[in-house]
């Protein structure tokens, strides 16, 4: 059982707080994904995990093990049966690859080498790459014997610091699926600490998003970026248009017209979020909110646009599909597909709104 449960965990380096009351369960044999910016405390919450600094509150436990609470009980790091994968691998240089996964194993084990062999063949390398260093190494490979090296001795729990930072769009994914692979097969529990919204959104069971020391939500990534708990997480986790409206029976009433809402129980002046790839972009203008493109940035299977409301003093983006991309300058019809969410507008907007202009209002040139 590697289940890792993180209750009430606060910290601090003397200039406040770091972190403040996260609490967090990672199932076992689950990965859960951290995401935060950088100074959101996500490599400080990965240093009381792992035993390199003390928290001040609150009380870490591995499977059915207390490893560390403000009581007083605080296990050293090699005492915790954590695996770690630290960024950019961090490999022995003088040592072969072989010698590098068996490096935590008893003598027993790093003689016969097995051991290694079996952790190279789970993380998707052949077993003759044992006798190479890793300067010989791409740094796809680097990271797999990195992970091959903390998955060795079978820990419960294995806990991944931004492990695919440097490597390029092709080699990251493939390394991801890799890791994946590996900790699937040996029903390893792990931890992955990153930055990267579409790592932690594609690897995570459940992903938790970290900001300014404290873990504002936790969920499946599809919950949380399709009901994100706040603006701010919205705008974090993909992009996010944000629009004035007032809600009333189970629509908003905003810029892009008359919208159905995923929560139907709020009412009142909102702010209105939209994902731009629910925005669908036609040329001319036959019953949609009509826009004009302002800009227009080219990304291979799609684009995404820039476009002026009515009425809104900032342009919105719009993902485009295909070749058929409107040019700056061109009117064009939206329509939004499916329901959108909503948050409670401040209360000093309420009253001090104008009324969000309708369907079919023509834009100002």
């Amino acid at each position: 059982m590697g289940a890792l449960h993180c209750h009430q965990i606060s910290a601090s380096y003397g200039r406040g707080d770091v972190l403040s009351g996260v609490d967090l369960v990672v199932p076992d044999g689950s990965l859960t994904a951290i995401l935060g910016a950088s100074g959101s405390g996500k490599t400080t919450l990965l240093r009381v995990i792992m035993g390199f600094i003390a928290q001040e509150q609150g009380t870490v436990t591995v499977g059915d093990t207390v490893v560390a609470d403000a009581a007083g009980v605080s296990l050293p790091p090699e005492r915790r049966s954590i695996g770690y994968v630290a960024q950019e691998g961090a490999l022995y240089p003088h040592l072969t690859v072989a010698d590098n996964v068996s490096f935590g194993l008893p003598r027993s084990e790093r003689k016969a080498r097995v051991r290694a062999s079996e952790v190279l063949k789970l993380v998707g390398l052949d077993p003759r790459y044992g006798d190479r260093q890793p300067q010989e190494l791409s740094g796809g490979e680097q990271r797999r014997v990195a992970l091959a090296r903390a998955l060795a001795p079978r820990p419960p729990l294995v806990v991944l610091d931004e492990p695919f930072s440097g490597l390029d769009a092709a080699l990251r994914a493939e390394t991801r699926a890799a890791v994946l692979g590996a900790l699937e097969a040996q029903g390893t529990t792990a931890l992955l600490v990153t930055h990267d919204q579409a790592e932690a959104l594609s690897m995570g069971r459940e992903v938790g998003v970290l900001m300014e020391g404290r873990l504002i939500q936790t969920a499946a990534p599809a919950v949380l970026y399709r009901r994100p708990a706040n603006l701010d997480v919205a705008r974090f986790v993909g992009e996010a248009v944000v629009l004035p409206g007032r809600a009333a029976e189970g629509v908003v009433t905003c810029a892009l017209g008359e919208l159905r809402l995923i929560d139907k129980s709020i009412q009142g002046p909102v702010e209105t979020m939209i994902r731009p790839e629910q925005i669908e972009v036609r040329r001319g203008a036959a019953g949609g909110a009509l826009a004009r493109v302002t800009e227009r940035a080219f990304y291979g299977p799609d684009s995404v646009v820039q476009l002026r409301l009515q009425d809104v003093p900032e342009p919105i983006s719009a993902r485009v599909l295909g070749p058929d991309v409107p040019e700056p300058g061109d009117p064009v019809e939206l329509t939004v597909l499916g329901d959108v969410i909503a948050y409670p507008a401040p209360p000093e907007s309420d009253g001090a709104r104008p009324t969000p202009p309708l369907l079919n209002v023509p834009v100002s040139q």
